[in-house]
């Protein structure tokens, strides 16, 4: 396995016998991973967290004796540094469930495999960069060079000298890892901004997840929002979610902008994916498009967000200390074309003034 010391520990939390086995061998198939402890409900897992160091838990929902949710309230106040994965079935009850654990402060959920060789390769890949990025982001070790907090990056819509703010006519959003309870975050603080702008956002879940995440937005933004539906017009106002399974865009339509679905090749892995709704964005609206990119791991967004810039849009980024995982937010930095690194405190009332094209 390498050096121990060095390896990440990971703690499977799971009633079955047979799924902790499953993914006990995805996981010691790695050499940077290793399992430190088992537990099939969420009391022992608290004892074996007293026991042994953890990095990572993988935490079933539905459990005897102790199930998730019950556990996850006693680890995040007890073993505040340990970053908590839910890892269950994709049913709506369960999304419903993990959309919570998300806001009480899981860092991210995962859904177990269908069955099928593909399904659990799959699963694996996309379990394993979590846990990598989820422990990476304990350190202190930046992932790119960023801009520093605040300071614009070049302006691409600088014009003889003065700064242009063309009209802005869209946003989009882009979010993976951490990424729900942000948005929440970030569309309370624009409710009542009176933005008559769409707003399209690209989250990385899975079908299910996507519509509840749709609901909560509109309960926190206090507007219209739902998942995208191909060929339906572009409205002000109104929020478009990217449905799960589907990447979302936008085009010019006979009368007006439309959504367009497609399930195309996923980039970075990942479909839904940021990267297409922005060059959308961007080709569509031009210098009227505004992006951010909340916190996520990977690189998505971060070539949409420079289509944006190209275009004369303008785009901001979550900073590093409030971010889940700063990976998408810090390969948007790193274009050099951000106009802001922010925290996430500070990305609504951004938007709000770029929406209210105030300078």
């Amino acid at each position: 396995m390498g050096n121990a010391s060095q390896a990440i520990k990971v703690m499977i939390v799971d009633d079955s016998a047979v799924v902790r086995g499953i993914v006990r061998r995805l996981l010691d198939a790695d050499p940077q991973l290793e399992v430190a402890a088992v537990a099939s409900n969420g009391e022992m897992a608290l004892k074996a967290l007293r026991q042994h160091r953890v990095d990572v838990v993988l935490l079933d929902i539905e459990m005897p004796v102790m199930g998730g949710l019950d556990a996850l309230r006693r680890i995040v106040v007890e073993h505040p540094s340990v970053k908590v994965i839910m890892v269950s079935t994709l049913t709506r009850r369960n999304a419903e469930i993990s959309l919570e654990a998300l806001r009480m402060g899981a860092a991210d959920y995962v859904a177990k495999p269908e069955a099928g060789i593909a399904a659990a390769t799959e699963f694996g890949r996309d379990l394993i960069a979590k846990v990598k990025a989820l422990a990476a982001s304990r350190g202190s070790r930046p992932v790119v060079a960023p801009l520093s907090p605040h300071r614009p990056a070049a302006n691409l819509g600088m014009r003889h000298g003065r700064a242009q703010r063309p009209m802005v006519r869209a946003l989009g959003i882009g979010a993976s890892t951490g990424g729900p309870p942000a948005l929440l975050k970030m569309f309370r603080a624009l409710q009542g901004a009176g933005a008559r702008q769409p707003i399209l956002v690209t989250q990385h879940m899975p079908a299910t997840f996507t519509a509840l995440l749709a609901e909560q937005i509109e309960r926190a933004a206090g507007r219209p929002c739902a998942e995208g539906r191909d060929g339906e017009p572009v409205q002000p106002g109104r929020i478009y979610v990217a449905p799960g399974g589907w990447h979302m865009t936008v085009e010019n339509g006979p009368t007006s902008p439309v959504i367009r679905l497609d399930q195309g090749a996923p980039e970075h892995f990942c479909r839904p994916a940021v990267d297409p709704m922005l060059r959308s964005l961007a080709a569509v609206y031009g210098d009227g498009a505004v992006a951010a990119i909340l916190t996520g791991m990977g690189a998505d967004g971060a070539l949409g967000c420079e289509a944006v810039a190209r275009a004369g849009g303008r785009f901001i980024t979550q900073d590093r200390a409030t971010s889940a995982v700063w990976g998408m937010p810090a390969a948007a930095a790193a274009t050099g074309l951000a106009e802001a690194v922010l925290p996430l405190d500070d990305i609504g009332p951004w938007l709000r003034r770029a929406t209210e094209n105030a300078a």
